[in-house]
């Protein structure tokens, strides 16, 4: 009877053991999959964001993103992009195609041709096209970016410095973060951007962000580093901004941004002291476009913007993406200074279509004189 009871004791002891440590006890990741023009059908379970939930992510994911080499007059590029259809259209940025002569994709090891079917410089997207002379791929199920939450689990997908297929997995580190870039192409405004622990290298550029149930959240981007290596603090455009782009540039239709109708300059402590300005931080408003939102509304040049909405601005980048980050049609309140009166008028943002058509007319008016000159084509595409 002893020697039962501590056999029994034993048996238990084991157990509770092998149930602590995770041996057993465990939800099984489980797949199965069918390829479809929305993604591959693939139900992930598990307990907590452990290795088989990467496992299982990884198993759904891989097939449906792709590495692209670009050549340019410079050499050649390498990044990432996610297929979003059966038609072979692949969702990238547009830094990773600007300038590119040539296109080629590696879907699972096999290399096609591709072109550019658009892009949008000012939001960093682009839509190219495989030549898939009838194989077949898998595209990316495509979730809700807008459902994410600091602290959940995601995993990167992409080729950094190359490396066909590689994944990392990490955490939101923080939504809503913002920037504007400068480029040769013009300003990239990033809005409401999502930060994430998750390795991004040089090449995963264009490649898919997804959440625990395989479904595509964002588009990797950018990198913030001192060293130009990956530091602990990546971006992703969200998943349903670049989304709604590709769509667009798919249907062949214009991809339009809120727009408020204003040229605008950063005001600091130092040019507010020289010119004697009522404010030490805001956007100057240089100048106003005739028949615009701003000038609708009754902006005036001279007046210093300093908050749109419960957002304070204090810098004219800060304004563009406060605009930015909303949609076209938002009625936004505008706060600005004018001759030490604070004053507050509601807008309602239009859409920057005409701007780019003016801005488009403009370069075929400025290449057409540099190549009358013998300076070739010296297009830039700066939409905004």
């Amino acid at each position: 009877m002893l020697g039962l009871l501590g056999g029994l004791a034993g048996a238990a002891i084991l157990v509770a053991i092998l149930l602590f440590t995770g041996v057993i006890g465990k939800s099984a990741a489980t797949t199965s999959s069918s390829g479809t023009s929305t993604g591959q059908s693939i139900t992930i379970n598990s307990s907590d964001e452990d290795a088989s939930t990467a496992t299982a992510v990884a198993s759904k994911c891989l097939s449906s993103v792709v590495s692209i080499t670009v050549e340019t007059s410079d050499g050649e590029a390498l990044g990432s992009g996610v297929i979003y259809d059966t038609d072979g259209d692949i969702i990238t940025n547009y830094h990773v195609i600007d300038g590119a002569t040539s296109i080629t994709v590696d879907i699972n090891g096999t290399t096609y041709d591709a072109s550019v079917v658009g892009s949008d410089s000012s939001s960093d997207i682009a839509v190219v096209k495989a030549e898939l002379n009838g194989a077949s791929v898998t595209p990316i199920e495509v979730g809700d970016s807008d459902d994410l939450v600091v602290g959940d689990w995601v995993m990167t997908i992409g080729s950094p410095f190359g490396l066909d297929q590689s994944v990392s997995t990490g955490i939101v580190s923080a939504l809503y973060r913002s920037t504007v870039l400068s480029s040769s192409s013009g300003n990239t405004v990033y809005s409401n951007l999502i930060q994430i622990d998750a390795a991004i290298n040089q090449g995963n550029s264009g490649g898919a962000l997804v959440n625990n149930k395989g479904q595509l959240v964002g588009i990797n981007t950018l990198l913030e580093s001192t060293s130009g290596d990956f530091s602990g603090i990546g971006f992703s455009i969200p998943g349903n901004y670049a989304v709604s782009i590709a769509k667009k540039i798919i249907a062949g239709e214009t991809v339009t941004h809120a727009y408020i109708g204003l040229s605008m300059l950063t005001v600091n402590s130092q040019n507010a002291k020289s010119n004697n300005l009522s404010v030490n931080s805001g956007a100057y408003v240089a100048e106003v476009t005739s028949g615009g939102p701003a000038d609708k509304a009754g902006i005036k040049q001279g007046d210093i913007i300093t908050k749109i909405d419960d957002t304070t601005i204090t810098s004219a980048d800060g304004m563009i993406i406060a605009v930015r980050s909303h949609e076209e049609g938002d009625v936004v309140t505008v706060t600005f200074n004018r001759n030490g009166t604070e004053q507050s008028v509601q807008v309602t943002l239009g859409n920057d279509e005409q701007l780019q058509e003016e801005q488009q007319q403009q370069e075929k008016q400025q290449n057409s004189l540099l190549e009358e000159f013998g300076y070739g084509n010296n297009s830039s595409n700066s939409a905004y």
